[in-house]
């Protein structure tokens, strides 16, 4: 995810962004509007856990009969498989890489790559959310 409003800025501007509000960049990420109301209307609340996202692996794939829309959802999964894991694994945080991409950093460093698993997953529904956020937590 490119974020717009940090624009061609440096790496330590970005940074010194994350620095001084992480709280409200990740809220500002949290938001997921068009997963959230997809959800909503079919009966799921997302409450930012891991058993959210075993039940929107369980979702059929209505989203992909909308092209323009697909990867827009799926950008949304991703960032919403981020949001948990930044919520309920130890260490975990936002991270803006060079060119504006927002991934999530876990303690250990590893960066993952939220908002491209997010897209495979609208796409292919392989791997699912909660396979991936497994597999993530227990990094």
């Amino acid at each position: 995810m490119n974020i717009p409003f940090l624009g061609n800025r440096s790496k330590k501007y970005r940074a010194a962004v994350l620095a001084e509000d992480p709280e409200g960049i990740a809220e500002l990420l949290a938001e997921c509007e068009l997963l959230r109301s997809h959800a909503a209307r079919q009966g799921i609340g997302l409450d930012d856990t891991a058993g959210s996202l075993e039940a929107l692996d369980q979702l059929p794939p209505r989203w992909r009969d909308d092209e323009e829309n697909l990867p827009w959802f799926g950008h949304d999964a991703g960032l919403y498989l981020g949001t948990v894991v930044v919520r309920s694994v130890p260490g975990a945080a936002w991270a803006i890489r060079p060119g504006g991409e927002v991934v999530v950093r876990l303690s250990s460093g590893r960066e993952v790559d939220v908002v491209a698993a997010g897209r495979e997953w609208a796409v292919s529904g392989t791997p699912e959310l909660s396979q991936l956020y497994a597999e993530v937590a227990e990094n």
